[in-house]
């Protein structure tokens, strides 16, 4: 009891909590009991603010967990590395162990063309002075492709009339058909243009052709050199080191060579802004026609993209033309996302469930590129030939799975939908670095420098040009601005805000502070303490009477008198 402070009745209680608490306008509720109407008003007014600021607390952790965002800009200037450049040639290989193969889908093509435009085109062109290319240690299984492998004659091109309603006018659209396995289901894949039907169609048996090599798009030991592309490479005013590139080919962009891929170099370290300063190409954009209806565009690509990160070209690469002379300023942007409850993103991809068929660092086209080859080894039996193959699987021949295409388009339409579900398992990175381009272009060489400059590249580099087209291109990428900016995610309402939010309520309606709210749970401890002891006395006090009741005693009644006799 000298521990803990009893009160004779919750009034009692009540009374000294109101007197002495720190909590505005309580002691009100007490100091006026004479006057019942200004108690009815203050504890209204008490109900109503208490009310008021539990309202607010509610919408301070509604939009607490909301899990708000927002975007902080900072401008940074420091010396950095030189971004990686991925350039190719435009110009696929013909490898011998398919060149039987891809004569007659030249065949082929020129047929199509002269049944839907009557162009009679000479299939030698599309092969003119070509040298196959070997690759090694192929030659053994070189008989058992070329014999098993047969061009398929079911997916010829055909010209559509469609009605247009609106206009009244007929529009004719090219495409081939596709089927499923059992044929019952079948749609016509179309384009408006009939050069892009074309290159599909080309594109379409071009995958199942070369689906018979073992080795795809990267080869390594291939005798092509840098020099067959690259006339002059310098960057700083310095020239370019072979340990600077890394060569691999792609199956549409052809032989394509990454400058500085690794970024660990401090050769690529980036001191200075400007065009001196940068990377600066002289380049071969002259095509062998190796296999002319896979790309259409004479010139060179190019991307800029990070470091260790595979270089997607059909999704951000850029032309440059050949006889100009491109500069490409670039300037980069950093952006940190949050992740966790902020947002959905990786730092490494390891947390992603889809597993990664690159073995280059985490991209979302990375992902979303080994979604769709997983779904489509699943769905279809087979993978897309150019994407890399999960393990076990094998790349898509319709000689082997008559409907893959059917399956192909029909996943590839879900996709570009966001029907599949690789958007939702695919998060963007949580840092990434993004480069914003702008070029500029000058004819190059000009006609009176033309002529020393192609016989100074002929006797340094090589140059055995005859024709007198254009070949060659110049391109020069630099950073315009060492500074760059970064974008941060930051919470829009963080904990430490959450509470000081929360506290300026409470002080704006009761004009009180943390110790007080130590009060009023002093007064809930108070309450249960009290109702405690009153549960408590009132067991004892109910247990007491069950006590057994004593024996009656008769009641004697008798005078003073007598008392004393009886006394004596």
């Amino acid at each position: 009891e000298g521990l803990i402070e009893f009160y004779d009745s919750f009034k009692d209680m009540f009374e000294f909590f109101c007197k002495n608490t720190t909590i505005h306008g309580t002691i009100r509720l007490v100091c006026s009991d004479s006057n019942r109407m200004k108690t009815a008003f203050w504890t209204l007014l008490l109900l109503a603010s208490f009310g008021m600021l539990y309202w607010q607390f509610a919408l301070m952790f509604s939009q607490y967990w909301a899990y708000p965002v927002v975007l902080t800009m900072s401008m940074h200037s420091e010396p950095k590395m030189f971004p990686a450049i991925t350039i190719c040639n435009l110009d696929p290989y013909r490898f011998e162990l398919v060149s039987e193969h891809l004569v007659q889908l030249d065949h082929m093509a020129e047929e199509s063309i002269a049944f839907l435009y009557g162009i009679k085109t000479s299939a030698s062109l599309f092969h003119m002075n070509e040298k196959n290319t070997h690759i090694k240690d192929l030659s053994n299984i070189s008989n058992l492709s070329r014999s098993s492998f047969k061009l398929s004659q079911n997916f010829s091109l055909l010209r559509m009339s469609d009605h247009n309603n609106r206009s009244g006018k007929k529009h004719s659209s090219v495409g081939f058909r596709l089927c499923n396995a059992t044929g019952e289901n079948c749609f016509y894949k179309t384009y408006s243009s009939g050069m892009d039907a074309i290159l599909e169609w080309y594109r379409f048996h071009y995958m199942n052709i070369m689906s018979q090599l073992p080795v795809i798009i990267n080869i390594s030991d291939h005798e092509e050199q840098i020099e067959d592309m690259v006339y002059s490479c310098q960057y700083d005013g310095e020239p370019c080191r072979p340990s600077d590139y890394v060569h691999f080919h792609h199956p549409v962009f052809g032989s394509c060579y990454t400058f500085n891929s690794k970024g660990t170099d401090p050769f690529w370290t980036a001191t200075k802004p400007g065009v001196p300063y940068g990377l600066s190409l002289i380049l071969r954009a002259e095509q062998k026609d190796h296999i002319p209806l896979l790309s259409t565009v004479a010139g060179v690509k190019v991307m800029i993209h990070n470091h260790n990160q595979t270089p997607f070209l059909e999704h951000e690469g850029f032309d440059i033309r050949p006889g100009i002379a491109t500069t490409i300023g670039i300037q980069q942007d950093e952006v940190n996302r949050l992740g966790g409850n902020y947002g959905k993103c990786t730092t490494d991809g390891s947390d992603v469930n889809v597993k990664l068929l690159y073995n280059n660092s985490y991209t979302l086209q990375a992902c979303l590129h080994s979604c769709f080859q997983h779904i489509m080894v699943q769905k279809c039996g087979c993978g897309y030939y150019y994407y890399p193959l999960p393990p076990g699987a094998e790349y898509c021949d319709y000689n082997k799975q008559p409907a893959w295409g059917h399956c192909f388009y029909q996943l590839y339409s879900r996709l570009r939908n966001h029907h599949l579900n690789c958007f939702d398992q695919c998060p963007k990175p949580c840092r990434e670095s993004l480069y914003k381009v702008s070029a500029g272009t000058a004819k190059w060489p000009s006609s009176k420098s033309q002529d020393w400059i192609r016989q100074a590249l002929r006797h340094q580099n090589g140059y055995n040009s005859t024709s007198n087209r254009l070949d060659i291109a110049k391109v020069t990428i630099f950073y315009q601005q060492l500074n760059y900016q970064s974008v941060n995610e930051s919470p829009l309402l963080s904990e430490n805000l959450l509470l000081s939010s929360m506290g300026s309520q409470w002080s704006l309606w009761f004009g009180s502070s943390v110790l007080s709210v130590v009060e009023m749970f002093e007064l809930l401890i108070d309450t249960l303490v009290l109702s405690l002891l009153f549960c408590y006395q009132k067991f004892r006090s109910k247990k007491t009477l069950k006590v057994a009741h004593t024996p009656t005693i008769p009641s004697v009644s008798l005078s003073l008198e007598n008392y004393r006799v009886v006394q004596e």
